[in-house]
């Protein structure tokens, strides 16, 4: 049972580390030649002097709510992690976790409404932007977040 307890909570942190990539990093859209966008900026990579110039991306509204989401589901993750902990040394033994398995599935649902509508409406964010392109490993991540979670 322990066993069980202890790769529970490192599923938990898994996640949370997961999220906190999926949604703080800077690859969400790649474009040729070393520019990526992520949920915050626009950077672009500049050879010169090899750093990052970064801007802040468009004002479309499907990115707001892919930022809601992808911020409620790091919340709803932390709040999960930390129920799970409280209920761990609290509760009688033999009791269940609903609270956390609740916060999870809300978690996991916000991650995949989030990746889903970036995928979706992936023409519409990027719409000044030149075409081309791909998804970055920050959009997978939120997938593989999503199943997890």
């Amino acid at each position: 049972m322990s066993l069980l307890l202890l790769v529970v909570s490192a599923l938990h942190i898994l996640i949370l580390i997961l999220l906190f990539v999926a949604t703080l990093d800077k690859s969400w859209w790649t474009l040729p030649g070393k520019e990526s966008l992520n949920l915050w900026y626009d950077c672009t990579w500049n050879n010169d002097n090899k750093t990052w110039a970064c801007s802040n991306v468009s004002e479309n509204g499907w990115l707001k709510a892919v930022q809601v989401l992808m911020v409620l589901s790091l919340i709803l993750c932390c709040l999960s992690f930390i129920l799970f902990m409280f209920q761990l040394y609290t509760m009688r033994r033999g009791g269940l976790f609903y609270a956390t398995g609740l916060c999870q599935l809300c978690t996991s649902v916000a991650v995949f409404t989030g990746a889903l509508f970036y995928a979706i409406h992936a023409e519409e964010i990027l719409a000044e932007r030149p075409p081309g392109g791909s998804f970055g490993y920050c959009f997978a991540l939120a997938w593989v977040a999503f199943p997890l979670a």
